[in-house]
């Protein structure tokens, strides 16, 4: 099963580090899509079939947290796995995405191997649900 992931970051060269980790990956990648804010991966997801959400918390227009929170309240989202990437690591605001559903909390700088070897062990748990309950996607 091949994956699509979104990438919601607004620094381009984040955006950029990160596809070119998820193609040194030996995941099994269908699309990555690309957001530079909350706002614009909401629209995404709202267009597209996605398996996982990779996060900023500090972008303009809409947050990460923001984003969070939206997904969160969405009977159609609340499902899709996040990972938070950010300079922010508060344990307060760690425990406190934790609780909204945030899968994993990546902090910047972050090496390819880390990320990849996270990212692989999340859609991995997912896949391994949704074949649990018989969903064929």
């Amino acid at each position: 099963m091949a994956f699509n992931i979104l990438i919601v970051d607004d620094s381009k060269t984040i955006r950029s580090i990160l596809v070119k980790t998820l193609k040194m990956t030996q995941l099994e990648i269908n699309q990555i899509f690309e957001a530079g804010n909350g706002r614009e991966a909401l629209e995404c997801l709202h267009g597209n079939w996605i398996d996982l959400v990779l996060t900023d918390l500090n972008m303009p227009e809409m947050s990460g947290i923001e984003l969070v929170n939206s997904m969160a309240a969405d009977g159609l989202l609340k499902d899709i796995p996040v990972i938070v990437i950010s300079t922010d690591g508060s344990a307060a605001r760690i425990d406190e995405l934790k609780g909204k559903g945030v899968r994993e909390y990546i902090r910047k700088p972050f090496t390819p191997e880390n990320v990849g070897q996270i990212i692989g062990k999340i859609l991995e748990v997912a896949h391994d649900k949704s074949q649990s309950q018989g969903i064929n996607q």
